[in-house]
């Protein structure tokens, strides 16, 4: 067997990893999911420093280009989830001061973010998605009712971590859960329910991890059952037969590239009874707390979480 060189694992290189300099993780922010990054961006620092990469915590709150000027970070790592962070915005003032970053570059984040866009693209490059409607104060709630049906799934467009979303069967509970919804982004959609269940799939450079099965006492996979709820479980294996795994992994990378992502990242997808496989929505920076999918899967394929933290950094894009 021929062994790895350094160029190929980037990650095991310790002239690579000091040739970093100091990288700054941008965590907290001032999105719903604050506090989910803030405990992501604690990890990731936690990571680096077991690595001896010196690093800093930006909290983009805070003065971001003053915190740049102090430390003159030579990469940035970003750890923030939902909007001014996942959504191509710090991207692009990264991508300004010419700093490399980890992730997803302008136009993928922003695809990525916008579950309403991703899903027009996702149809027009045939991939499988499930129908949905955009939802607006003047909507034809019976309308609605009657081309997509019940029950469905209503989400703010810009929001993670399922903020905000839920699920209903009638037309009064549809209208009552587009204005929680609203409450978050002043775009909204509703979604067909696919009846089955629910799978993720990492992505980092290029590859998928090991795919995921989600189960969990709730009516779906909410913001409790990602952060608090004890009960939730990740399966693996899977449950899939290798075909269907193949193939899941195959959409999920698909899905991926249509939007423009890059680096690392996840895709959530339903199967429904008759075994097809529908895409929901691909996030860019995946939550990285002890709760995540994405260093559960790394587990599952032998990467503990220092070498992940490593590995999404060497597998960095940007727009540049």
């Amino acid at each position: 067997m021929t062994m790895a060189t350094a160029e190929q694992q980037p990650w095991k290189d310790p002239v690579r990893i000091r040739a970093l300099g100091t990288v700054a993780v941008l965590a907290g922010g001032n999105s719903a999911e604050r506090e989910v990054s803030l405990r992501s961006g604690a990890a990731v620092l936690e990571s680096l420093r077991r690595s001896g990469i010196d690093c800093i915590h930006v909290d983009p709150r805070e003065d971001v280009l003053a915190s740049f000027a102090a430390r003159r970070p030579g990469f940035a790592f970003i750890a923030l989830h939902g909007r001014g962070g996942e959504d191509g915005t710090m991207q692009g003032l990264l991508e300004t001061c010419g700093i490399p970053y980890s992730g997803s570059g302008v136009l993928g984040s922003a695809l990525a973010m916008d579950k309403w866009r991703s899903k027009q693209i996702w149809d027009r490059c045939g991939l499988p998605t499930p129908v949905s409607v955009h939802l607006r104060e003047d909507t034809d709630w019976n309308a609605v009712a009657t081309d997509t049906g019940f029950p469905l799934f209503v989400k703010p467009v810009h929001e993670g971590s399922s903020i905000g979303m839920s699920r209903v069967s009638d037309v009064a509970g549809l209208q009552k859960a587009w204005a929680d919804a609203a409450a978050y982004d002043g775009e909204v959609m509703a979604e067909r329910f696919v009846d089955g269940p629910e799978f993720t799939v990492a992505v980092l450079d290029g590859a998928t991890l090991p795919v995921l099965r989600l189960e969990t006492t709730r009516d779906f996979y909410d913001y409790e059952a990602k952060y608090q709820a004890s009960d939730t479980r990740y399966l693996h294996p899977c449950g899939l037969e290798a075909a269907a795994e193949r193939e899941i992994s195959e959409l999920a990378l698909r899905a991926f590239d249509a939007l423009g992502c890059r680096g690392w990242g996840r895709v959530d997808i339903m199967q429904d009874r008759d075994g097809g496989f529908w895409l929901l929505e691909a996030n860019t920076i995946p939550g990285l707390t002890d709760h995540s999918l994405v260093p559960m899967a790394a587990r599952h394929a032998g990467i503990d979480f220092d070498e992940l933290v490593l590995r999404i950094i060497f597998a960095a894009g940007g727009d540049s």
